[in-house]
């Protein structure tokens, strides 16, 4: 069951079984062996939701990002030569607004996305707003603040999380994750109209051809 947005007032701490801490431990796992064969090939790359804030449940994956890619083509060569098999290659886009991205599907649990032009500021702040973590962050353990589904923001303490609505707090939930209000706004808005009339689906999902690049595809559905 699509996670809701919440209202409720309350700051409640939740803490970590033993459970939620192998999750976490294997999700990261996964993650950090993906982004070391990245940067090998000097693509720096970043996960993001609650792999980054810590609360996974048995439905988070894996979600590798990467930001500033250098081309379509050294991604795929880097994963091929690195033995990763690939399910299948996809492009997205959300909206007519917001950019085009290419999705190569590891499998059902584990993606590697990337932009295929230009982000805006507060398209690259969505992954800032659900929080970010990059490899060194996860050498060092570190979890991080985010903001899930329910519009809940989720504070790591040693022993699991505060978690409490941002709404009627967006100015300082922008402050807290040092990203701009507009992009709050933006993912609250966006996800209480998803709750109310549901996803509407996709502007563009397009999947490529076995033998055709991700800048193929952008030119041919351009």
């Amino acid at each position: 069951m699509t996670k809701k947005p919440a209202k409720r007032a309350e700051r409640l701490v939740i803490n970590y079984n033993r459970q939620r801490w192998r999750k976490l431990k294997t999700l990261r796992s996964i993650a950090f062996k993906m982004m070391m064969i990245l940067e090998k090939s000097n693509i720096s790359a970043i996960t993001h939701g609650s792999i980054a804030r810590g609360d996974v449940t048995e439905k988070s994956d894996v979600d590798i990002f990467i930001p500033s890619p250098p081309s379509s083509f050294m991604i795929e060569m880097t994963l091929e030569r690195a033995g990763t098999p690939v399910s299948r290659r996809v492009i997205i886009q959300a909206t007519p607004y917001y950019t085009v991205k290419g999705y190569i599907e590891i499998d059902k649990r584990q993606t590697v996305s990337f932009p295929l032009i230009k982000m805006r500021r507060v398209e690259r702040d969505f992954f800032q707003f659900s929080g970010e973590i990059t490899l060194a962050m996860i050498e060092d353990n570190i979890r991080i603040a985010g903001v899930d589904k329910r519009l809940m923001l989720i504070e790591p303490i040693e022993n699991g999380h505060i978690e409490s609505s941002i709404i009627s707090r967006e100015e300082d939930t922008a402050r807290l994750l040092g990203i701009s209000i507009e992009t709050v706004l933006d993912r609250t808005h966006a996800l209480f109209r998803r709750d109310k009339i549901g996803r509407t689906g996709v502007f563009i999902k397009e999947e490529l051809a076995p033998n055709e690049t991700f800048e193929m595809a952008l030119k041919r559905l351009a």
